[in-house]
This record gives C-alpha cells, sequence and structure tokens, in this order.
C-alpha cells in the first residue's frame, strides 16, 4: 500500500509543476475572476457570525474586529477589480501573488484565531455556526484560490489547524465528529483542488505549445525556404500594411523587385542544385539589407522583393535599389565554379491614386522590365513616361481584341540574296498591322500586346497561312522564312496547328523555314527541341535568330537540330575593324564547319556586302539587300532580277 503524499510534498509537486510555463500574469488573471467574489463571501460571513453573537460577546468581538477586517475586505476587493493584469510585467505579476499570499495568511489568523475567541461565548447553536463559519471559509478559499495553490493550502492548513486543535481539545464528543468529519472533506477538497491547478497548469503549457506551433507554422508560411527569407505571401501582407497605414513621410513606402540577369544560363549549364546555391548566396547577400526599415523577401524563382518603409526621398530609395543591384552582380564562388548573375531592379512610388498592391507590383514589375530591356544592371523608377506607355499598350491590347485581324493584318517581305548566283534565295516575312483608330503599329508592339493577351497563337497561325498563301506566288527556287513567337514553340497545339497549316497549303515543306529567338528556347528548351523535331520531321527548316546577342547561342547550336544560323545585325556595325570581321569570320567558320547555313543580317553599305563576302558569307539581308515590301512589290523585284541574271547569262 502506498504511503499517503505530505501535503508540503505536494505543495513542493505544485510549485514545479507551475514552472512549466504557467506566466504570473496568467494565474493573475484567473485569480482577478474569484478573489472579489472571496472577500466578498468572507465578509458576508464574517458579518453574519457577528449578529449571532452580538450581545452574547463583547462589543470589540461583535462591532470592532470584524469591521476592521470586514472593511480591509472590501478594499482588498476594490483593488482586485481595478487591477490589469494585461499591463503588468511578470515580475510586478510575481509581486503581486506573493502580496496575495502573505495577505491570505494574516485573514486565515486574523478570522480563525476570532472565530475560536467567539466559540467560547453562547450555547451549542452559537458553536455550531463557528464550525459551519470555519468549514465554508476554508471551502471558499479551497475553490476561490485554485490558480494559486500555495495560499490556498495556507489557509487550509492555518484554518484546519487551529479549529481541529480546539476541538480535539475541547473534550466534546460532537466537536470531535465534526472535527474529523471536516478534516475528512477537507482532505477530499484539497485533492480536488491539487487536480484542477494540475489540469490548469497543463491546459496552460497545451495552450503555450499551440500557440508555439501557431507561430512556427506561421513563420514557415511565410518563409522561403531555400534562401530563409520572408516569401511572397509576407511580402504582400506587409505591403497591404504599408498601404493602409497612415504616414507622413513622403514618399511613405517604396516597392522594389528585382531580377537576376543571367540566371537561367546558369541553372541550364550547371544544373539546377547550382542554381539553388546561387539563389541561396543571392539570398544572403539580400539579407544583409534587411533592417526595420527594409523588408527583403523572395519572391520566386529568381525574383526578389524588397519594401523599403519611408525612405527620405525617391533618390534615397534608388540609391539602396542600386546597391542591391551592385550586391547580386559580384562573382559567386560554387565550389570551383565562378558565376556572374547580374541584376536588374524595378521601383515603385505610390501616389494619391495608387494605393493598391497589386496596381504598385505591376508598376515596379513594368520598371523591372524596362531596366531589363534597357538599362540591364540598374534600377528603374516607375515615372509618368512608362505610365504613357502603359496606356498605349493597353490601347493597342484593346484594338486587337476587336480588331478584325484578316483584313487589317498583313506582311512584307525582305529578300535574302544568295551571293553566290546572285539570286533571292528567300524572303522573311514580316508582320504589318494598320488599324483604323491606332493607325500603322510597329511589329514590336503588336507582337508583344499580343504575347501579353494570349493572342498570340491566333496571330501567328494567321499570319502564317497569308505568308504561305503568298508564297504560292514566288518563283519554285525562293523559300519563305517565318517568325514564330516563344509562346508559340511552347503550346504543342500551335505547332500542331502550324504543320496543319504547312501540308494544307500545298507548299513543299522544304521551302519554309521558320526562325526561332534564343528567348523562344530559354522558356522551356525540352518543349523547344521537341517542338523543334516535330517541325523539322516534315522537311521545314529552323532557324536560329539574332545569333550571338544571348547569353548561351552556342550551346543552343550544339544541342538543337538546327539548318541555319543569323548573325545579328550588332556585329556588322564592327565589321570593318579587326575585332568585328574576326567575329563575323569565326561565327561563319563555326556554320560551314557544323554543316550550317549562316545569313549575315544587317547589310546596310557595299564595303560591309564586300567584307562578309570576302570572308565567305554565301547569304546575306539588310537594307542595301532590299528593304521590307509588299508582296506586289517583291514580285516586280523578283521579275527584274530575273531578266538581269538572263541578261548576263
Amino acid at each position: 500500500m502506498k504511503r499517503p503524499k505530505h501535503p508540503l510534498s505536494i505543495l513542493i509537486a505544485t510549485l514545479t509543476t507551475s514552472a512549466r510555463g504557467l506566466t504570473a500574469v496568467r494565474q493573475l488573471t484567473e485569480l482577478q475572476k474569484q478573489v472579489p467574489t472571496l472577500y466578498g463571501l468572507l465578509s458576508v460571513n464574517a458579518g453574519a457570525l457577528a449578529v449571532t453573537h452580538y450581545g452574547l460577546a463583547p462589543a470589540v468581538l461583535t462591532l470592532g474586529i470584524p469591521g476592521a477586517v470586514i472593511a480591509l475586505c472590501l478594499v482588498r476587493a476594490v483593488h482586485w477589480l481595478r487591477l490589469r493584469p494585461e499591463t503588468l510585467s511578470e515580475a510586478q505579476a510575481a509581486r503581486h501573488l506573493r502580496r496575495t499570499t502573505v495577505l491570505t495568511v494574516f485573514f486565515s489568523v486574523a478570522f480563525v484565531i476570532w472565530a475560536m475567541v467567539l466559540n467560547r461565548f453562547g450555547g451549542p447553536y452559537e458553536q455550531g455556526h463557528v464550525a459551519i463559519f470555519v468549514a465554508v471559509t476554508v471551502i471558499a478559499c479551497i475553490f476561490c484560490l485554485t490558480h494559486l495553490p500555495v495560499a490556498a493550502f495556507l489557509v487550509t492548513g492555518i484554518v484546519m489547524g487551529v479549529f481541529l486543535f480546539c476541538c480535539v481539545t475541547s473534550g466534546n464528543n460532537v466537536f470531535l465528529a465534526i472535527a474529523v468529519n471536516t478534516a475528512f472533506v477537507t482532505a477530499v477538497m484539497v485533492r480536488i483542488l491539487n487536480s484542477n491547478y494540475r489540469a490548469f497548469v497543463d491546459l496552460v503549457a497545451s495552450q503555450a505549445m499551440a500557440s508555439e506551433l501557431s507561430e512556427e507554422n506561421a513563420r514557415l508560411a511565410q518563409t522561403d525556404s531555400l534562401t530563409g527569407l520572408p516569401n511572397r505571401r509576407y511580402f504582400f501582407q506587409q505591403l497591404d500594411a504599408a498601404i493602409r497605414s497612415p504616414s507622413d513621410a513622403d514618399p511613405p513606402f517604396a516597392l522594389a523587385i528585382f531580377d537576376l540577369d543571367r540566371f537561367k544560363p546558369i541553372n541550364d549549364t550547371y544544373g539546377h542544385n547550382v542554381g539553388d546555391r546561387v539563389l541561396a548566396e543571392a539570398g544572403r547577400r539580400l539579407a544583409g539589407f534587411a533592417s526595420a526599415e527594409v523588408v527583403v523577401t523572395r519572391l520566386g524563382g529568381d525574383e526578389f522583393g524588397v519594401l523599403l518603409r519611408a525612405p527620405d526621398s525617391a533618390a534615397a530609395a534608388l540609391t539602396v535599389c542600386d546597391g542591391i543591384c551592385t550586391a547580386l552582380q559580384q562573382p559567386i564562388w560554387i565550389g570551383d565554379i565562378q558565376v556572374v548573375t547580374g541584376c536588374s531592379g524595378g521601383l515603385a512610388l505610390p501616389c494619391r491614386i495608387t494605393h493598391d498592391a497589386d496596381a504598385l507590383f505591376d508598376r515596379a514589375d513594368y520598371a523591372l522590365y524596362h531596366s531589363k530591356e534597357q538599362r540591364r544592371g540598374a534600377t528603374t523608377l516607375f515615372s509618368q513616361e512608362h505610365k504613357d506607355a502603359i496606356r498605349a499598350e493597353q490601347a493597342v491590347e484593346t484594338a486587337l481584341r476587336t480588331a478584325d485581324l484578316a483584313a487589317e493584318m498583313g506582311l512584307h517581305y525582305q529578300p535574302i540574296l544568295d551571293t553566290a548566283t546572285g539570286r533571292i534565295a528567300l524572303v522573311e516575312g514580316l508582320a504589318r498591322w494598320t488599324n483604323p483608330s491606332l493607325g500603322s503599329v510597329p511589329p514590336d508592339r503588336f507582337i508583344a500586346a499580343a504575347e501579353r493577351c494570349g493572342m498570340i497563337h491566333t496571330v501567328t497561325l494567321l499570319l502564317l497561312r497569308k505568308a504561305l498563301a503568298d508564297c504560292a506566288q514566288l518563283p519554285p527556287g525562293t523559300g519563305l522564312s517565318f517568325n514564330l513567337s516563344a509562346h508559340d514553340l511552347a503550346s504543342p497545339e500551335t505547332v500542331l496547328a502550324i504543320l496543319a497549316s504547312v501540308q494544307g497549303s500545298g507548299l513543299d515543306p522544304r521551302r519554309l523555314t521558320l526562325e526561332l529567338t534564343e528567348t523562344a528556347l530559354m522558356r522551356d528548351f525540352d518543349h523547344a527541341k521537341a517542338a523543334i523535331t516535330t517541325l523539322r520531321s516534315l522537311g521545314i527548316k529552323i532557324a536560329l535568330d539574332d545569333f550571338g546577342t544571348g547569353y548561351s547561342s552556342l550551346g543552343y547550336v550544339h544541342r538543337l537540330p538546327l539548318d541555319k544560323i543569323k548573325i545579328d545585325r550588332s556585329f556588322i556595325a564592327d565589321i570593318e575593324t579587326d575585332r568585328g570581321h574576326s567575329l563575323v569570320s569565326t561565327i561563319l567558320d563555326l556554320c560551314r564547319n557544323l554543316g550550317l547555313d549562316g545569313i549575315v543580317e544587317g547589310i546596310e553599305t557595299q564595303a560591309q556586302l564586300d567584307v562578309v563576302r570576302r570572308h565567305g558569307s554565301r547569304y546575306v539581308q539588310g537594307y542595301h539587300i532590299g528593304r521590307p515590301m509588299p508582296l506586289a512589290d517583291l514580285l516586280r523585284r523578283l521579275d527584274r532580277d530575273a531578266v538581269a541574271v538572263r541578261r548576263r547569262a
């Protein structure tokens, strides 16, 4: 049979349990709900006991002492009612608890001594009332002081100790029986108190653990696992908070987006493991800029978002952003591999009409796009000029959706000369759009707009069918070159529709060359390679356009089944210098070694034509050879060339 635990061991165990996470503030909060009631109950009980003994005991015992104690109880009750535990520190709350314990001892001693003194006056009824007073006092203290068990145990020990001693020494069997009964009830109540307090402590501990888990889950839900930076969700939460928060600063905040310039080629060349380590290092460098005023996040992929709170000015915000670009442009060592990513940024400031998170983000994203296109490696601040450009783009998109594209769109053709025969080997079809409201829209504008609004596949297939129909009027030896969008190559449905259009046109597929830019290949290399293989299976030729302007053009030449390479016009501008003609000569040698046709673009003068001829270039294109022209003008040009060739023969 187990030995019963000593009350002192229970007290020690209780104190140990309370250290498992229960805070003094929480104890004080729970006590505030019960202690005023306890003081009220004690006051009523003391008043009732004083009334039943009035006239039987001296006035100091029935009026003086109970009056003073009841007044003190009421003062303490008011104090507890006015207490605000949530405003106290842990140390302050702990001092309140200690003070409460001391006062509990004082009131216990005062009430029990007063009751025992009164017990000597009056008959059995009055003495019975004293016993009831003691029992009710103990029970009330046990229940009301559940959340401060030290005080409850002290009350129980003091009151019951004195009461039991008086009962046992009275020699009265009735009082002895009352003592035994009261002691048993008290023991049960103490056990219940201990169980309830342990349950309370466990509840507080589980709530604290649940709160910690909830906070940890919230932190994980707002943290990017690769870089350790806050993620996109956190970024927009902070952006929304910044928008809602009133501020006298001008500007109140600034929103910036950064994108690594050469990240995809790094991924393609070295693999995703190296790419992830590059992103982790970029995140580490960005974290160095984080502070109370600068929120740094990873939005996804190689894109990062920064929120600057109350920058001194737009210029100051730009300075911070340019510093971030500079930090991310420094070389990164991954083992023995050195990579340089580069970084461009877009910055947007809120104004009176743009206090909208999505609108501000779109502005920063547009400024980032502008940096990528025209100021790579720097940060662009969204301006009125960009706002006007967006309106113009929206006008183009709106017109595209409502236009009669079949009637308004057509093609001009630019000849590509075969210098070996002097004949036009093929012509490149270039899209043209004349809208009744917008007039003539440049191809780069409406193609980009078609890509944004999801109409590029419709535009591509419409123009391709027109080009195939026009090609039927060309001499049998003249081929057609046609440009595909990056979106076209990524769409299996569009690729199949291209094949169907070519087969339905009756044109020999070997006369058709489809031009692809490196951008089209970068979107999804595997899909691009599969699409190219499918197109070539029909006999269609594939050309890599703007060769030499990308970051991994040579890699694409090595990995893709190509037929032609179009050397970008930027190399021709310096063709007459040693460096310029060496570059062109090297690329032409590469084409010959790989069995590919090299087409030199951008021939503007006879001198440039003579130089590329000397370096073995067979196919050339440019304004010196011929400007883009309508089909009728092209046909007349071809007729004149045919007559000239016959005369020379």
